[in-house]
């Protein structure tokens, strides 16, 4: 895996919006998370479906938690949590897919690992809206845990584009991003920050 920009939905935009955005950004970022934690697999299939008809190429999107909902949009991937189908199962049953965790602690990065994911989502690495009272765990956890794992790993939560640097100095394999790029006040700029700082480091 070379360095890549994940996309992700904040749960907090229409479909519309969401699309709308994704269709114009997606040709800057690598993986387009769809994370909706509250809506159906009918709402998910039909956003994926939706989402393909604006240009935005299966091969970029991956659906949190829902493999069915994967399996039958023909999709990049899946992102698992704690509570989805374990890892191993999707990865035997269904090796089309590509299989991400999410991951905040280095027991769940060890348990992770011996499932066999593809890559890993670890944060959050700074102060966030979407995660206020909880302490964030910083650049010296991110490069404990990068050097805990074989497997790539990708940092989340409160990155702007200056924390680039030390999070690819860290041995991170990208950055996941919501809110700094979709309710930026501009998100094609915002998104251009990013892949700027990607680039240069």
């Amino acid at each position: 895996m070379g360095i890549e920009l994940h996309l992700i939905s904040t749960g907090r935009q229409s479909r519309q919006e969401f699309v709308a955005l994704a269709s114009e950004l997606h040709r800057y970022v690598h993986a387009i998370h769809i994370r909706e934690k509250d809506k159906t697999a009918k709402w998910m299939l039909d956003t994926v479906l939706v989402l393909i008809d604006h240009g935005v190429p299966p091969s970029k999107i991956i659906i949190n938690d829902r493999v069915d909902v994967a399996l039958a949009t023909h999709v990049k991937g899946v992102q698992l949590a704690y509570h989805s189908i374990p890892p191993i199962l999707v990865k035997k049953e269904f090796p089309s897919l590509q299989v991400g965790c999410s991951v905040h602690s280095v027991d769940e990065v060890k348990i992770a690992q011996e499932q066999g994911v593809d890559y890993m989502i670890f944060g959050h690495i700074f102060p966030t809206n979407s995660k206020q009272g909880l302490e964030p765990r910083g650049i010296e956890q991110l490069n404990q845990i990068v050097e805990l794992s074989n497997i790539p790993i990708i940092a989340i939560g409160g990155i702007k584009p200056n924390h680039v640097p030390q999070i690819l100095k860290a041995g991170a394999k990208g950055i996941a991003i919501m809110s700094g790029i979709l309710e930026a006040e501009d998100p094609l700029e915002a998104v251009k920050a990013y892949t700027d700082k990607l680039e240069l480091v």
